[in-house]
């Protein structure tokens, strides 16, 4: 009786580890902590002043750039 209840005990350790593991890995808090400083950086480039000789409007394209690549990290992490 005792080895089942080990062998029992083991599978659900397993099982319970491997959920948290897979719980940790979709979190992904690094980009999204990436993703909201590039949204903020979106929004001041918006609200700043549209005479910089197109930098401004090159910086907003390749930030929103950014934004769809870690948007896309992010699902992928989530598969």
């Amino acid at each position: 009786m005792p080895r089942k209840l080990f062998i029992a005990l083991l599978f659900v350790v397993t099982i319970g580890a491997g959920f948290v593991a897979g719980r940790v890995s979709a979190a992904q808090p690094h980009m999204v902590n990436a993703l909201n400083h590039l949204r903020a950086a979106q929004k001041q480039l918006d609200i700043a002043e549209t005479d910089k000789g197109g930098h401004r409007v090159k910086a907003l394209q390749l930030v929103r750039d950014a934004i769809a690549e870690v948007q896309l990290g992010i699902d992928a992490g989530r598969r």
